[in-house]
């Protein structure tokens, strides 16, 4: 054991290894089959998702993911034999998560699985008490950014490039716009620094996998995090279902319409949908802005990390000593090079074809992990942390 122990890399270090051994071994021909949630009726439920050979897949994922923990607890230098025993208990409340996102109503209201594991979490951690080491053993941090690693496979410039240079302007004014106003406004209502800039980029960027990112750039505190993410999804339903109304109302051409959606609804799953209703242009163009927006995402996470280490870091706020290249570095989230590495190379470097072979396996990876990390949230929460008598101030701005 005390071998063990003496290993201690770094994180967000540790995220990077285990983000590009995903790859690498996906890339190699290990791809994982990707278990089905989706079912209308009980009937569906027993013929679909409990079936035999889907549970076998539920069992190989489960393989995949306790060795991926297990491995970076022991790189972390934490205790490997606590994350094993804490595992299944938050891999099969994750499970739970997956199959109530999975019904087919429950869809169409575009609930995301997070809002379920997150909600499984709390009701557990609240209601009954938890063993302290069982609470110290869940490995947040390094579920959601090992997921955001593997967010940056499916952040394709080719993609975005086809919406040509005014797609691409519109998208980068709508993000500077949106956020500059976004953090003006929370400042004016006197929003504390961490939940100002997870709700600036959660509004302008793109929803939950941009908040995810900027609390890992400014190593912002998870109960804050899971507050902005309820409200990204839970205000996203309304936004969904009445925006294509109102843009008919006015007569706007599917084009603008389009446009309006995926610069305005912050979920990748609600701007699709909202999409839909409209038509098969508004559709295209409103993925393409989202698109668009969430490339940005990677540089900003970098330049919010760069502002916070001036601003935020006792180093910053010395006027005589401001941070140094090497004190940005060591600020720096290693996890955002993960992330960019990963885009470029599937930008760049992964073929179409092969693509296309491994993007389900790593997309359905990519989402197991942010589950898996709100679940984690949830357990390690108290609903007076989540909701408490400072949380009107942020639902206002938001």
């Amino acid at each position: 054991m005390s071998e063990t122990k003496k290993l201690n890399i770094h994180e967000d270090w540790v995220v990077v290894i285990l983000g590009a051994l995903t790859i690498i071994l996906t890339l190699s021909g290990l791809l994982l089959p990707v278990p089905v949630f989706n079912w209308n009726s009980i009937t569906d439920l027993t013929t679909s998702v409990l079936t035999a050979s889907n549970l076998e897949y539920i069992g190989l994922q489960f393989i995949f993911v306790i060795i991926v923990a297990a491995f970076g607890a022991f790189l972390t230098g934490k205790s490997v034999k606590s994350a094993v025993l804490t595992f299944p208990s938050v891999y099969i409340l994750t499970m739970i998560a997956l199959v109530l996102a999975g019904n087919s109503q429950v869809k169409a209201l575009n609930l995301e699985a997070v809002i379920f594991s997150l909600a499984i979490g709390l009701a557990i951690s609240n209601f009954f008490k938890l063993p302290e080491w069982f609470k110290t053993s869940l490995s947040t941090e390094l579920f959601v950014k090992i997921g955001l690693v593997l967010l940056g496979t499916s952040v394709i410039f080719s993609d975005v490039l086809k919406a040509g240079s005014l797609g691409l302007i519109q998208a980068l004014v709508v993000v500077l716009s949106v956020w500059y106003f976004a953090f003006w406004l929370c400042k004016k209502l006197k929003i504390d620094d961490e939940l100002t800039m997870m709700i600036s980029s959660a509004v302008s960027i793109c929803g939950v996998s941009a908040a995810i990112a900027t609390s890992g750039a400014i190593r912002g505190d998870s109960k804050k995090l899971s507050y902005v993410i309820s409200m990204v999804l839970i205000t996203a339903i309304p936004m969904m279902i009445f925006m294509p109304y109102i843009a008919a109302y006015f007569h706007f051409p599917q084009a603008v319409t389009g446009a309006w959606l995926g610069g305005s609804i912050d979920t990748t799953g609600a701007v699709v949908a909202s999409g839909s209703l409209v038509g098969e242009e508004a559709l295209k163009i409103s993925t393409i802005v989202k698109f668009s927006q969430n490339v940005l995402l990677g540089i900003a996470a970098f330049a919010i990390s760069i502002y916070w280490t001036y601003t935020q870091d006792p180093a910053g706020k010395d006027k005589e000593t401001k941070p140094t290249l090497k004190v940005i570095w060591e600020r720096f989230p290693k996890f955002v090079i993960g992330f960019i590495g990963a885009s470029l190379l599937f930008s760049f470097f992964i073929t179409p074809e092969v693509n296309t072979q491994v993007k389900g396996s790593l997309k359905n990876l990519q989402g197991l992990w942010f589950v898996l990390a709100f679940t984690s949230i949830g357990l390690e929460t108290n609903f007076a942390d989540l909701f408490g008598k400072n949380s009107k101030k942020p639902f206002y701005a938001f």
